[in-house]
Parts: structure tokens; sequence; C-alpha cells
């Protein structure tokens, strides 16, 4: 199962651009009726800050009785998110959690010296036609903190700070950005946010991370003049080289 980092991570393609440290075009996989889009690690870029790990399940359709089953398999040494964006998983792990989570919400696991999860598609969703579209990925632990005691947070759609400006709806997940802060406790500074844009509104990435990427869920967006397409995930120089612009 691809959402298991213990397998082999297929690391995409990617291509170098002026504007742009490094492009990333993820590879795809089918997975039994539904697609897993791994962006991290890639030969050129194997973290962005402290993700190592990007993956893009969906969208996918299911049928009455289907669903995801990610059987129970360990983790060490990382934090997992899981944020989707519709259908549900119904989370188990050895640290006694047992938490469905839908979208808007945040799954924060962090597996420390040890721990063992699965992730199934609701029995309430797989009652009829579901849908699944998510991303889940994966930070490296600072090295002090890589044999902490396991643990797992859940929160909320509503608990998940909101910046809204001109076009622009900017959901915090993980960590600090545009002065806002995220809920979850983290062991490293990041930040990692759900954003949506109208045409023509702007965004501009948050200061004070030495590392900032862009994944493109749904749609498309302009960087520096040029325009991506979904499924593409860009890293920006720092410093930002003289007449870029984000």
């Amino acid at each position: 199962m691809s959402w298991n980092p213990a397998l082999e991570p297929g690391c995409p393609d990617e291509v170098g651009i002026d504007a742009i440290e490094t492009l990333i075009v993820p590879r795809s996989r089918d997975l039994g009726g539904f697609e897993v889009r791994r962006a991290l690690p890639a030969p050129k870029r194997q973290m962005v800050g402290p993700f190592i790990f990007f993956d893009q399940a969906g969208p996918a359709e299911l049928l009455t009785g289907q669903g995801v089953d990610v059987r129970p398999h360990p983790h060490i040494g990382l934090g997992t998110v899981t944020y989707l964006f519709k259908g549900d998983f119904h989370h188990r792990d050895s640290t006694g959690a047992d938490q469905i989570i839908s979208p808007g919400a945040l799954n924060w696991m962090v597996a420390g010296r040890g721990v063992t999860h699965s992730e199934r598609t609701s029995a309430t969703a797989r009652s009829g036609p579901n849908s699944l579209f998510g991303i889940q990925t994966w930070l490296a632990l600072p090295e002090s903190h890589e044999d902490i005691a396991p643990s797992f947070a859940h929160h909320g759609k509503e608990t998940l700070p909101i910046i809204e400006d001109d076009g622009v709806s900017v959901r915090l997940i993980l960590g600090s950005a545009y002065g806002k802060v995220a809920p979850a406790r983290m062991f490293s500074e990041t930040f990692y946010a759900d954003v949506r844009l109208e045409p023509e509104s702007r965004l501009p990435m948050p200061d004070g991370h030495e590392d900032r990427g862009i994944y493109i869920v749904e749609g498309s967006i302009s960087v520096a003049g040029q325009d991506f397409e979904a499924g593409r995930m860009m890293v920006f120089r720092w410093p930002p080289e003289s007449g870029a612009r984000d």
C-alpha cells in the first residue's frame, strides 16, 4: 500500500526552471480502483523542510461496499499527517486511538519509538457509493524526538485556523504562518496549509521558513509568470533570486 512509507517510494520525475528550485511531477499508481500519486521523496529533493513523504490519494469514486483497507503496519521516527477533501478514514493504532477523520479535519500521529496503525473506509461510507480524495504526508522527527513515546491527536475542522482575504482562503493544518498557529503539537518549525484561490487572486508565501513549497491539488496556478496544472509540486529557491515572484 503506497500510504506505507516503508514501501518503495517510486520517485517522481523532476525538471528545474529559473524561478523554482525544483519542479516535481509525481508518478501515479493504481491501487485497486483508486490512484495514488507520490511527490516526495524525489531524486533531487528528498525532503521539503521536515516533510519526507507526500502522497495524494484519489480523487476516486467507489461503489457500495468498496473502500480502502490499509491493514496494520508499523512506523518509527516519523509523524503522519492525514488530511481529506472527500470521504473518510477510520484510524486505529497501538496507542488506543480509534478515530474517524472527515474532510477538513486533521489526524496527527507521532510514531516516535514505534507505533502500529490501520486506516479503513468507514462502515457508514461503505453502505453506499463513496469518494476518496486526500493527502497523506510524513514528517521526519528531529533526532532529539525520534524515540519519544508514540501519540495520536485529532483536530476537528472547526479548530484549525482560517485566514481569509480577497479571493483567498487558507486553513492552517500544521505549524505557524500568516500570524496564526495551528493546534497540533510540533517538534520543528514548519507550516502546512490548505489554500483555496479564486481566479486572479494572489497569495504571498509565508516568511520565516527556509524551505517553501506548493502542491497543486486542483485547477492551476501561475508562479513567476508560468502556469502550472494540478499534480505538480514546486519547491522555491532560498533566498529568492532577484526578479523572481511567488
